[in-house]
């Protein structure tokens, strides 16, 4: 491969000048080389300077004039270049000496071996010299160029001494072989197996960033089966490696409930990139093993698994570190309602059953539909088109019900202001037992979902609560008898 095609832009002829007038060697590295041999597009370029990466940024930010911005970041000795819609990150070279308790490094300055020497896997230790000498020729000192055509993660150096001083780097580890769909060496994994309680000094933060770039790769269930083989998931997730097994009683035995939900997180990321979505998959069946039950009749149960799971997700994600905002609800709702739809679809649909449904789900209802359609893993092939066949009838009836009923999102066409006026009242839980009448009445479409229809209903149901009218309105007030 000719490298030098790669490194046309006039972004790197102005690096390689600023470097020759500084007389500082210069090289493109990591991810940016190791993408062009992937044919990876890719925006974001670290260089690596001997000597000062600063001093080269500041001279390129002069050279490229207006539309370059220039963050310089002292603490870090880096500096950031931004051109248009490239960014080009600066750095000294330099080696690294670490202590047993932290994975932040003392850092000197060093030679571009020593930088290579430093860096994680192979594949992200290639660099190409920017140098107008030297211009696009590749140094790959550990056969990284060798391990991209073989699809193989592996570490420049010792992989224990690689993982032990920066335990992140076994989340990476397995967080790029997933993305990339490549193998993990064998010494490497074994590493990884004998490495793997140093992952207690790493914040809960950069775990939860290497998960969610696990779950949002093509076949996530790669990523998650490794970190389980090397024991890593058992240390950061727990409630994820319970599902694990088969336990068999009177010759009847139930699903591996880990290796079921991975096939449904698969199955779920052929159509959606959404990362809450495919959270809310990892965790539908979360609840089954607090749930798991032997009844001699029915074999094993999980009943209730969905509402307990429900309940596990805010523990989760505070354990986690991820977001406790909307997105978390979003995904204890779709935990909390995933057995709605099956049930619906293994029975008759009635439009009562998907009205409540859409009422419930409001405009999540499209996203849970996915799950619960990602969720028929069965092996039976009729069974499976079956509920497949029904899940169609249940989204025509979704969609048919929502053109005539304006069900998602109800808000109830009397609320509780009205019903409080209407009838002198100060809050109680009459007017809570009148709102839910109404709610109930519109969803088993016993009445259509409009004030006039509503306020006639709350009237007869307030009757019979014995409960009088004061402040009816002119025209209604003839309705009462």
């Amino acid at each position: 491969m000719n490298l030098k095609e790669h490194f046309t832009d006039k972004i790197f002829q102005q690096i390689s000048a600023t470097a020759d007038e500084l007389g500082l060697e210069c090289y493109a590295v990591g991810g940016y080389v190791r993408d062009i041999f992937l044919n990876r597009p890719s925006k974001d370029i670290d260089v690596v300077v001997v000597g000062s990466g600063i001093e080269i940024a500041q001279a390129l930010g002069k050279k490229l004039g207006r539309g370059a911005h220039v963050a310089v970041f002292k603490n870090f000795g880096t500096a950031q270049v931004k051109y248009h819609d490239i960014e080009v990150e600066f750095v000294g070279a330099r080696k690294e000496s670490y202590s047993h308790d932290s994975r932040k490094p003392v850092v000197e300055d060093g030679t571009l071996e020593d930088d290579q020497n430093r860096r994680d896997f192979t594949i992200n230790a290639l660099a190409v010299c920017l140098n107008s000498q030297r211009f696009g020729e590749l140094v790959d000192p550990f056969g990284g160029l060798d391990d991209l055509k073989e699809r193989t993660i592996r570490t420049p150096l010792d992989p224990d001494i690689t993982f032990s001083d920066d335990p992140l780097r076994m989340m990476r580890c397995i967080r790029f072989a997933t993305q990339l769909n490549f193998y993990i060496e064998d010494s490497t994994f074994e590493a990884l197996e004998r490495n793997r309680e140093r992952i207690k000094i790493i914040s809960r933060e950069r775990i939860a960033d290497e998960l969610n770039k696990i779950l949002l790769s093509p076949v996530p269930s790669k990523g998650f089966v490794d970190l389980d083989r090397c024991g890593l998931l058992a240390l950061i997730f727990p409630e994820l490696v319970a599902l694990q097994g088969v336990e068999v009683r009177n010759g009847r035995g139930h699903k591996d409930n880990f290796y079921h939900t991975l096939e449904v997180v698969d199955n779920i990321s052929r159509v959606t990139d959404n990362l809450w979505l495919r959270w809310a998959t990892l965790l539908h069946d979360i609840g089954k093993p607090r749930t798991k039950r032997w009844e001699p009749r029915a074999g094993w149960t999980f009943h209730n698994h969905n509402y307990i799971g429900e309940k596990m997700v805010p523990d989760i994600f505070r354990k986690m570190k991820l977001p406790m905002n909307e997105k978390m609800k979003y995904v204890q709702k779709l935990v909390g309602l995933h057995m709605r739809p099956i049930v619906i679809a293994d029975e008759e649909v009635t439009d009562s059953a998907v009205r409540r449904l859409l009422f419930e789900a409001g405009n999540d209802i499209d996203d849970l539909m996915m799950l619960c359609e990602a969720d028929i893993t069965s092996k039976n092939e009729a069974r499976k088109q079956r509920f497949l066949d029904n899940f169609k009838l249940v989204r025509q009836k979704l969609k048919d019900l929502e053109e005539k009923d304006r069900i998602r999102n109800f808000q109830p066409p009397v609320d509780g202001t009205e019903i409080m006026h209407v009838f002198n009242l100060q809050p109680c839980q009459e007017i809570g037992r009148l709102k839910a009448s109404i709610k109930d009445a519109i969803l088993d479409g016993i009445i259509p979902n409009e004030h006039d229809a509503a306020f006639s209903y709350m009237l007869e149901k307030a009757e019979k609560m014995g409960l009088k009218p004061v402040n009816l309105p002119a025209e209604k007030s003839g309705e009462q008898p």
